[in-house]
């Protein structure tokens, strides 16, 4: 399948992203954790792209995208996400986070749901009981230790790309924002996916998320940690595809919402 590589540039702001597939039942928008980029959705896009146009992007500061003078918070991010979502996408899209990328797209969620189809919310940060840099430091080097290689060779050429100074930028300002405030006020059908053995996000905070998001379903990828969808894009793929189809079905004329569990 064809990958086109291009750039959004509102304002001066200078994006890499990739597009995949085609418009056919919607579009989907991949945001990145941090020290990543739009290569930790390589897989699942070209998956997802089957079916539907996928965007995966590269946040400034991040894989081809350049640093800012600032890094930015979480808030301006998501607006980024909004406006390259009204530009680029015919929305409302499928919007799937990884780590950090959650907490942007679930401010892109809550604050503006007309352009939110379903949400995806991939090992969610920052765990609210461990919200302190050191901990979290700990946690990640937890997480890796037994990665495969194709994890550790991946993670580090895109933590290359990254200055120490940027990473710790952004870490402050992950640590900041709380995901915690913002969910009770999503109404769009969202999905949380934890890996089995992911130590960044303890199954209790995974599923504090579910239980605090009002239309919500949780599963768990069995055998992976915290960068679980870099390893393949299976199972994840096929999660999100069912989910998708499951509100796709309680939408449908004449079927109450509730039948379908979301």
């Amino acid at each position: 399948m064809r990958i086109w590589d291009m750039r959004f540039e509102p304002d001066g702001i200078d994006m890499a992203y990739s597009e995949r597939g085609a418009p056919g039942r919607g579009d989907a928008v991949f945001v990145h954790g941090i020290g990543m980029g739009r290569v930790t959705f390589d897989g699942i896009a070209g998956e997802l792209a089957t079916g539907m146009r996928t965007f995966a992007l590269d946040l400034p500061g991040f894989g081809d995208s350049p640093e800012r003078a600032e890094a930015d918070t979480i808030v301006e991010n998501a607006e980024l996400v909004a406006r390259f979502i009204e530009k680029r996408a015919t929305g409302p899209v499928l919007l799937v986070g990884h780590s950090m990328g959650t907490q942007i797209v679930a401010e892109v969620a809550m604050r503006r749901p007309d352009l939110v189809r379903e949400l995806v919310l991939i090992a969610p940060t920052i765990n609210r009981h461990e919200r302190h840099a050191p901990i979290q430091a700990l946690r990640m080097l937890q997480d890796l230790w037994g990665e495969s290689p194709r994890v550790l060779l991946l993670g580090l050429y895109e933590y290359f790309k990254t200055t120490p100074l940027w990473f710790l930028d952004r870490l402050r300002v992950m640590l900041r924002h709380r995901i915690e405030v913002l969910l009770p006020l999503i109404a769009t059908p969202t999905l949380v996916l934890r890996g089995e053995h992911d130590r960044v996000v303890p199954r209790s905070w995974a599923l504090e998320v579910a239980r605090d998001l009002p239309r919500s379903d949780y599963r768990e990828i069995a055998g992976r940690g915290h960068e679980a969808i870099i390893k393949s894009p299976e199972p994840v793929a096929s999660m999100i595809r069912e989910f998708v189809a499951r509100i796709d079905d309680a939408r449908a004329p004449g079927r109450h919402p509730a039948e379908a569990g979301a």
